[in-house]
Order: C-alpha cells, then structure tokens, then sequence
C-alpha cells in the first residue's frame, strides 16, 4: 500500500480560480466550464488529493483543463474535511494515520458515485477521470467499475498491488 511523506508535501499555488461551486447529487462541487465551444456530455472528474477541492491548487488545475476544452468537475468527496493547507509547512505535525482512518472508501466512494448518476440525469454520456494521491486510487476504481472510459492518475496512493488492479 503506496502512502509517503510526498503525499503532504508542496506548495499553495496563487490565482483567481474562475469556477464555480455547485451541488451536484447533493455534493459540493467545483465547476470549471470552458469559455469555448466543448462537448457537452463529456466531463472530466478531478479526484483531489487529500488537500481537497478547497485547495486553490485544484480549482487552478481545473481551470486549465476547462481552459482547453474540457468541462471538469471537482467533487468534494472527502465531504468538506480535507488536509488543512497548514499541514504543507515544514514541521507540520498534522496526524495523516488519524485522518485517513476517518475517510475510508466506505465514506468517501458514496460522493463519486452520486456525482456520476446526477451528471448522468444532466446528459453526461462520457466520463474522464484524472487522480492524484489519494484522488488516483478512486480512478482505478471508477474504471474497473466500468464508470469511466479514461482514466489517468498520478501518485496514486493506498493500492495493494496486484490485487487492487485484479
């Protein structure tokens, strides 16, 4: 199970994010839409690190990929309990075991999975899905779940390999 001391490491990015927040399904979601012409029954779903969509960071990211093109959807699945961005400082003493026993799957899955029907209600027909850290384990998942066609992560965190993959 992949978990380090990079998972709470970086830094707090500056700028106006340009999005908006939105209950989707009942769940707290940052909405990055393009200015441009995009498809509109595709999104992509950004899956957070455990930084969360509060972190201005992902509403940036978000932003970019709207940006090109790509409507991007930000759901707060860690249901407004994420890191403090504090915990980034050198010497934070921040508990990461104590928190991540608080949001297992069985707490955190539930938001994704009503994010994805409500958008499905909205005519959402295709769905990308892109992970970091704590974000990239729920991508596996969504695909081997057969609820995305793309999926791409980066660091992701807490997979047993191979079994998780099976």
């Amino acid at each position: 199970m992949s978990l380090c001391k990079d998972c709470v490491s970086g830094v707090v990015h500056e700028g106006t994010p340009e999005g908006k927040w939105e209950q989707i399904g009942g769940v707290n979601s940052y909405i990055a839409t393009p200015t441009i012409e995009y498809p509109k029954d595709k999104v992509v779903l950004l899956l957070t690190d455990v930084f969360g969509p509060q972190l201005i960071n992902s509403q940036l990211l978000a932003d970019s990929f709207a940006k090109n093109g790509f409507m991007t959807i930000v759901p707060d699945y860690l249901i407004n309990d994420p890191i403090p961005p504090d915990a980034l400082n050198p010497g934070s003493t921040f508990d990461l075991g104590t928190w991540l026993q608080k949001h297992p799957a069985e707490i955190t899955r539930p938001a994704l999975n009503k994010v994805i029907a409500a958008l499905k209600q909205r005519g959402i027909v295709r769905f990308a899905a892109t992970g970091y850290c704590f974000g990239g384990r729920y991508v596996f998942d969504l695909a081997i779940d057969g609820l995305i066609q793309v999926a791409a992560t980066s660091h992701p965190s807490l997979l047993k390999i191979p079994e998780d993959l099976e």
